[in-house]
């Protein structure tokens, strides 16, 4: 360290040598070793109450500095007592690109975290969309539309609109355009997220046990709404258009009925059969609309169904898509991530189990109910989707962080956020337009 005197220093161990990619656990060993060993060290030196931090690139000046920046996260906007903060730096000059691209890409993440994490009475639709239209009000190429209640009405999104009638907070359509692109007219990734500010269940109400955590709800907005924020800032030479419909479920006079009939954008019937499946009649609206941009890939995220969570619990995201070139730049951006993606069928078999359905052309339960839950609810928003480049996200199994992810403390998780910008990334440098 030469002749400098740091009055603290905290060593950390890396693991084995030239860990790389571990075919067997997907994802790059080497990275994740230093995303937690730096994250560790971080939290020792927070914990002797030292402002500064200089931390070592460990050869990954990115790992190191998304290690740090996501490590050192905490929500505590709301207590009056809180954690000395600290403000991590790169020790010497040598990476330093690579070391701010680290910052930007864990600043991302923490703004989902952030979003996921504030009280519901906090973060209500238009708060959401305020909130992430200041994060861009200083970048002159993008716009931002915040629609109102008229505006969803006018799109004919009655799916939507039945969602949010039984709440007293007025729904908001967020629509994002970030255009990168040398050419303002090239087909954009268009990026939708549910928005459900808190979500109840409705009338077909959930258990009170565990029910605040419903808050995170809006996890696909937040973590798409965060990707492009990260783009904006990371400059990505390729457009980005983010669509969020933001709403609340809750029980009331108002609220969809089991049973009840609504109808979407494209014009088919949804027959309500449990009030608490209620994203879907969100993303059905959403991407439908999202077939007005001429885009090169769909790409949605949703905290979506608790059968995701029992399937794959906090490993991975499920992703379902029509497209083996979407999922192989998705799985491949993922492996540099470390916040992992698992390709879930998009099987006809399921698509039955939604289309066979009493009162209207789908129902928003797979008629053998709790039966690969994950996988009905995937195939009823292909019945929105004509796109051939489609993948549908689903995010309910990655929402919070108790332990398993090292680096990210106990909450919600902001998963994976990372992994949309390094896709995205991997998109705009890729010369082969899918479509």
């Amino acid at each position: 360290m030469g002749s400098e005197d740091f009055p603290s220093v905290a060593v950390v161990g890396l693991g084995k040598k030239n860990a790389g990619i571990n075919e067997q656990e997907n994802w790059n060993e080497g990275k994740e070793n230093i995303r937690t060993a730096v994250a560790v060290g971080c939290r020792q030196i927070q914990d002797l109450e030292i402002p500064c931090v200089e931390v070592d690139p460990c050869g990954d000046a990115q790992a190191a500095a998304e290690g740090a920046i996501l490590g050192l996260h905490e929500y505590n906007e709301l207590k009056q007592k809180k954690k000395p903060v600290v403000t991590p730096q790169l020790h010497g000059s040598a990476e330093s690109e690579a070391w701010q691209k680290g910052v930007i890409y864990a600043e991302g993440q923490n703004l989902a975290r952030y979003l996921m994490e504030a009280p519901a009475n906090y973060i209500t639709p238009i708060k959401f969309a305020e909130h992430i239209e200041q994060k861009l009000r200083s970048f002159s190429n993008v716009k931002v539309h915040i629609r109102q209640e008229s505006w969803i009405t006018t799109q004919e999104m009655g799916a939507f609109l039945s969602v949010a009638k039984g709440s007293a907070e007025p729904p908001i359509f967020l629509e994002i355009h970030y255009l990168g692109s040398a050419n303002t007219d090239d087909s954009p990734l268009v990026f939708v997220g549910k928005g459900v500010t808190f979500d109840s269940g409705g009338i077909s109400l959930k258990p009170s046990s565990g029910m605040d955590a419903m808050r995170a709800d809006m996890g696909g907005a937040a973590t798409v709404c965060s990707a492009i924020v990260t783009a904006a800032a990371l400059k990505l030479p390729l457009n980005i258009i983010g669509l969020a419909p933001l709403c609340e479920n809750m029980p009331s006079g108002k609220a969809n009925k089991p049973g009840d009939v609504v109808r979407a954008k494209n014009g088919k019937t949804i027959q309500v059969d449990n009030t608490d499946a209620e994203g879907r009649l969100l993303l059905a609206d959403a991407l439908c609309y999202a077939h007005n941009f001429n885009a090169r890939a769909i790409v949605n995220a949703a905290t979506l169904t608790g059968a995701m969570d029992v399937a794959l619990g906090s490993a991975a995201t499920g992703v379902f898509t029509n497209s083996s070139w979407l999922w192989t730049h998705l799985y491949e951006a993922s492996i540099l991530t470390g916040d992992r993606v698992w390709r879930m069928p998009l099987f006809e078999h399921y698509t039955k189990q939604v289309t066979d359905c009493p009162l209207a052309d789908v129902s928003n339960i797979g008629k053998y109910s709790r039966a690969g839950g994950a996988c009905t609810a995937a195939a009823f928003l292909k019945e929105f989707v004509t796109a051939s480049h489609w993948a549908h996200l689903d995010i309910a199994g990655v929402m919070s962080n108790k332990d398993e992810v090292p680096y990210l403390r106990k909450g919600m998780a902001g998963r994976p956020t990372r992994t949309l910008v390094e896709f995205a990334t991997r998109l705009s440098q890729d010369s082969h337009n899918a479509k």
